[in-house]
């Protein structure tokens, strides 16, 4: 079995403007869909970043893919690398972590590879990742300051305005409500801590046994994280499970943990795999989050969680703005993870829209079953994605800058991290 043709379709999907200490996403947040065609009539799927650096580096890489071997891994490798040879960064300029462009299109590419695997011999892709020890994957809600949508060109806003605790309580009750979630994330950073603080208090009021974490994307100092994890309780009897990205940088974050048990996630300061081991050197953080998108792909998050696991640190899972097609990889992953012990990260319901056949899938009880078809377990509404790539023509967006789009709701707007 052999490639014979990849197609990649870029694609933009209307969001709400949920806020960040970087500052607030645009109309619509850019996906791009992978199909990779082979000789047998078999095809798989993968879903990507869609802003301009990773689309270039799929567009790139997709004609060099031809005759490929899709058990071959090494060989995809060696093909990315060899059409990318800069390596590169691909987020956007106002990001806060940068991940190498060959390892997003490498995660992207071999995605699609396991999916015709899986289909080829009528396997789920957890079985191809060493077998699931879970089916029912739990997620948690997460929770975004936002505003009220300005433009409602390319699609609806979602709640309104949100930038008080009080209006954040309202916002988790209508979640609860609609996907039964067990647990919350709040991305912080946009507000005072004091009233970030405030926010977590009433969310363990109102949600007394639902696990709670916060991530302020960097935008505290070592100084004020402390005061924060003082002010929730501390870490006996406290009110977090954890604390993700208080602080910028690897170092800000190993001053932190010298001076508090509270266990500290990352998503920014460890995103590659000779930072674990800095990371373990420097005791910076406990947990790291997991993400097929930059992990080097699905067996790349299978061997992050045996690295952790090696390393005595905690596993959780990451999201992105994602479709269909990545939320199946994100829990076939988490069904073969072992050591993923909290729930998974998900922006699902800050959406509308899906490109798989059947619709949207239904969390019940914050939880969702691990598709059981060949491969994902997913197929592609061609429909659906073409309407979504008119919606990419008509946009015109192909790149994000919160920071820039932040000017839109406050104009003398300034970035800064960390902010407090």
């Amino acid at each position: 079995m052999r490639i014979t043709n990849v197609k990649i379709t870029p694609i933009a999907i209307p969001d709400v403007p949920l806020a960040n200490t970087k500052g607030v996403h645009p109309s619509v947040f850019l996906r791009a869909i992978i199909e990779v065609e082979t000789d047998t009539g078999l095809t798989g799927l993968g879903e990507a970043y869609g802003a301009a650096r990773t689309l270039k580096g799929l567009q790139t890489v997709a004609p060099t893919l031809e005759g490929l071997d899709p058990y071959n891994l090494r060989d995809l490798r060696q093909r990315v690398e060899t059409a990318l040879p800069e390596g590169g960064g691909v987020n956007a300029p106002t990001a806060l972590a940068d991940h190498k462009v060959v390892d997003v299109v490498y995660s992207a590419f071999e995605i699609a590879l396991l999916d015709i695997r899986g289909k080829e011999i009528d396997r789920p892709l957890y079985d191809l990742l060493g077998g699931a020890v879970r089916k029912t994957i739990p997620f948690g809600g997460y929770l975004f300051y936002k505003f009220a949508k300005q433009d409602l060109t390319f699609g609806p806003d979602i709640m309104g305005e949100v930038m008080t605790p009080d209006a954040l309580i309202e916002q988790a009750k209508e979640f609860s409500a609609k996907y039964g979630f067990k647990s919350w994330k709040l991305k912080g950073g946009v507000l005072h801590p004091d009233l970030e603080v405030e926010t977590m208090l009433k969310l363990r009021e109102t949600f007394p046994t639902h696990g709670l974490r916060i991530d302020p994307m960097g935008a505290w100092s070592p100084k004020t994280a402390l005061k924060v994890i003082k002010d929730l309780g501390g870490v006996e009897g406290g009110v977090l499970e954890y604390l993700e990205d208080p602080c910028r940088g690897m170092d800000a974050m190993a001053e932190l943990s010298a001076q508090t048990d509270m266990p500290l996630a990352t998503n920014l300061v460890v995103v590659e795999f000779d930072e674990i081991i800095e990371a373990v050197k420097k005791d910076a953080v406990q947990i790291v989050l997991s993400d097929h998108h930059y992990w080097r792909g699905a067996t790349g998050a299978i061997h992050l969680g045996e690295m952790c696991r090696a390393a005595n640190l905690g596993v959780s899972m990451h999201s992105n703005s994602h479709l269909g097609i990545s939320l199946a990889a994100m829990c076939h992953v988490a069904a073969a993870t072992p050591n993923l012990t909290y729930d998974c990260d998900t922006h699902y319901p800050w959406s509308a829209k899906e490109i798989i056949k059947g619709g949207r899938p239904t969390f019940q009880n914050g939880t969702l079953q691990v598709p059981e078809g060949p491969g994902l377990g997913v197929e592609l509404d061609h429909e659906a994605v073409a309407q979504l790539h008119d919606l990419y023509n008509t946009a015109m967006v192909q790149d994000r800058d919160d920071t820039d789009e932040m000017l839109k709701y406050i104009p003398d707007y300034v970035r800064k991290v960390p902010r407090w």
